[in-house]
């Protein structure tokens, strides 16, 4: 290995140690730390924190673990807990905008926002039940939900990138067959097959996880944490599941019954509906590239077809040329015979062979 390349592997080294920490205020911290202290920090095993090595290349990954949730999303390197985000390389030029939107969209509602729930508190009262309070999603959700909206946005611009460029330069093509033009498309598909399989592996993730209710099961940490954290969750018996007015008067004292919270312990219908839209959103790219695709394979049959014809058309000079050859060949025949110093005795009485002759 060259001087040059130890040191280029030196410089990402030490760039792969900086992280940002952002708590649930969007508060942001940056760390320069190793991966021990990270695998202490947030108690994950060293071939998770491998998934998110930029030295390594592992495909797009979300996984969820005991105390946090492990993102590995094209440059998007991200550890989810429950109450904080530490994302790798925060002054890459594509991170700084993820951090950005994570500091605005981290903290809790507005004070606003908290009046109304007030107001639909005190409605719900009337009605002695427990208070419909429409609560935020949890800090780990809307983490995530940055991270998923980041990358399908970005994977979509780069489609959009993709698509403006490519269909004036086939169309260039289609008008004029040239090398200039075949190197241009060339350059091109080369870079939409690449994109394809980056938007197909973040594709793909999403739609394991969709398929998986235990894997996002995993993804809840908040849930995993309040039940770690309750000291009634381990001690109650299975009849109190089954009792909703114990459960009521549970949930009213200590804020989360224990009924509702084993009744819905498989409930991932907010994570669901998530991973869904950006699904869609990602699907959706993924169709526009096999789109510009199949338009990319129109012009090659074209392309392939004009030139067959061209083909054809120099086979049929060729051809006429050829019968062209034969024909003068015959004259060349009849002067050469003519032309050889061959004894004939259809002339022996005569002078000359031709009445025309001297």
């Amino acid at each position: 290995m060259t001087r040059d390349g130890v040191v280029s592997m030196a410089k990402k080294a030490q760039a792969s140690r900086s992280w940002i920490l952002l708590d649930s205020d969007g508060e942001g911290t940056i760390l320069d730390v190793d991966k021990y202290a990270i695998m202490h920090r947030v108690q994950i095993h060293a071939r998770d924190l491998r998934i998110i090595d930029p030295l390594l290349s592992y495909p797009s990954t979300i996984l969820g673990r005991e105390k946090a949730v492990v993102l590995n999303l094209e440059h998007i390197k991200a550890i989810i807990t429950a109450n904080e985000v530490m994302l790798r390389d925060p002054l890459d030029d594509n991170v700084i905008p993820v951090v950005e939107e994570l500091r605005r969209r981290l903290p809790v509602r507005s004070s606003a926002n908290l009046a109304q729930s007030e107001g639909r508190e005190n409605l719900g009262r009337n009605y002695d039940a427990e208070p419909a309070e429409e609560e935020e999603s949890p800090f780990e959700f809307r983490a995530l939900e940055v991270a998923l909206e980041a990358i399908c946005s970005y994977l979509d611009a780069r489609a959009t990138e993709l698509e403006n460029a490519a269909y004036p330069a086939l169309d260039e093509l289609i008008s004029k067959i040239s090398s200039l033009n075949l190197d241009r498309v060339r350059k091109l598909k080369s870079g939409m097959t690449r994109l394809t399989a980056r938007v197909q592996k973040v594709r793909d993730e999403l739609e394991q996880l969709l398929e998986d209710d235990e894997d996002m099961a995993d993804l809840y940490l908040s849930r995993k944490l309040e039940a770690t954290a309750s000291p009634a969750s381990s001690a109650a018996p299975n009849w109190v599941s089954a009792s909703p007015t114990i459960g009521s008067r549970i949930s009213k004292a200590g804020k989360t019954s224990v009924a509702t919270f084993h009744g819905n312990d498989d409930d991932v219908e907010e994570l669901e509906m998530i991973l869904e839209a950006y699904f869609m959103q990602i699907d959706g790219t993924l169709n526009k590239l096999n789109t510009l695709r199949e338009y990319i394979d129109d012009t090659e049959d074209y392309i392939n077809i004009q030139l067959d014809n061209h083909r054809n058309q120099l086979i049929q000079l060729e051809l006429f040329l050829s019968c062209g050859t034969c024909s003068l060949t015959l004259y060349s025949l009849v002067a050469g015979i003519f032309g050889m110093n061959i004894p004939y005795s259809w002339k022996d009485d005569h002078g000359y062979v031709f009445k025309w002759e001297s």
